[in-house]
């Protein structure tokens, strides 16, 4: 019992010993930024594990700014708060191991059409999308129908809408396209938790026969052309023909009469 006793103790004893040298830094960090030109976002440490090397500034992957100083703060300046500078910004001390921070820039969602124009053909499947490239993510898309105002389009409606949505970005697939129905101008709404946006697509139906147009003018502007052709040869006149026989018998001609004066030039002498 007494062994036991013992274990136990030095058990808790070595779970203390962790737990203070496991203890990391404490970063604090500006709170999160919404909208303001020339904002500074900004990090502190306490209680750095070793002493500090630099910092550096990442978005993303991206390092956007970095330094060798050995300060216990470090600092960033976002000229526009936009859906551009949006993000994740992440601080890091160069200790060892590196120490931590992030600050968010949020703003509503910034919502595009990846064309503001889409063109189908009748019975064709047409295709409209809208992204937004801003933070935080898109976490609701809503596609209206655009007819006396905003129509909500909802997800298998007569089994040829349908909505297919994946973070930042949404599709409007619509099934059997029809050129008296479905022309006109869709809207994509997204939402996150500081807002909504949206933006307006616009949708023409085509005849399937429209595709063909081209095709059967170039084949109608060949035929004219043959028959201009056809009726020109038939119609020339015979006189524009050339006269083989005629061109043959010339040089006949000519050597009969140089033999008849070379016989007179002999009788002569």
């Amino acid at each position: 019992m007494a062994v036991r006793m013992v274990a136990v103790a030095l058990g808790a004893l070595l779970c203390f010993a962790r737990g203070a040298s496991g203890a990391g830094p404490t970063i604090s960090t500006s709170r999160e930024v919404t909208d303001g030109l020339d904002v500074v976002i900004s990090c502190n440490i306490s209680g750095a594990p070793t002493a500090i090397r630099g910092h550096y500034w990442m978005k993303g992957n991206t390092k956007i700014q970095s330094d060798d100083t050995s300060a216990d703060s470090t600092s960033y300046m976002l000229e526009k708060v936009d859906h551009e500078t949006s993000g994740e910004y992440e601080c890091f001390f160069k200790t060892t191991p590196l120490a931590k921070g992030t600050v968010y820039v949020k703003v509503e969602p910034h919502v595009v059409a990846y064309k503001k124009s889409e063109h189908g053909n009748e019975r064709d499947v047409g295709v409209l999308i809208c992204k937004s490239a801003s933070y935080p993510p898109v976490t609701q898309w809503s596609w209206f129908k655009m007819v006396d105002g905003p129509q909500p389009i909802v997800n298998g409606t007569d089994n040829r809408f349908f909505i297919k949505s994946d973070g930042n970005k949404t599709e409007l697939r619509i099934m059997d396209l029809n050129i008296e129905k479905d022309p006109g101008e869709y809207r994509c709404n997204g939402t996150n938790e500081m807002g909504e946006g949206s933006a307006v697509v616009s949708l023409r139906v085509r005849s399937r026969l429209a595709a063909l147009w081209p095709f059967l003018g170039i084949v109608a502007e060949v035929l004219v052309l043959v028959t201009i052709i056809f009726i020109f040869e038939k119609r020339r006149k015979p006189d524009e023909i050339p006269d083989d026989d005629d061109g043959g018998s010339a040089p006949l001609k000519s050597n009969a009469n140089h033999k008849d004066k070379n016989v007179r030039q002999r009788n002569a002498n």
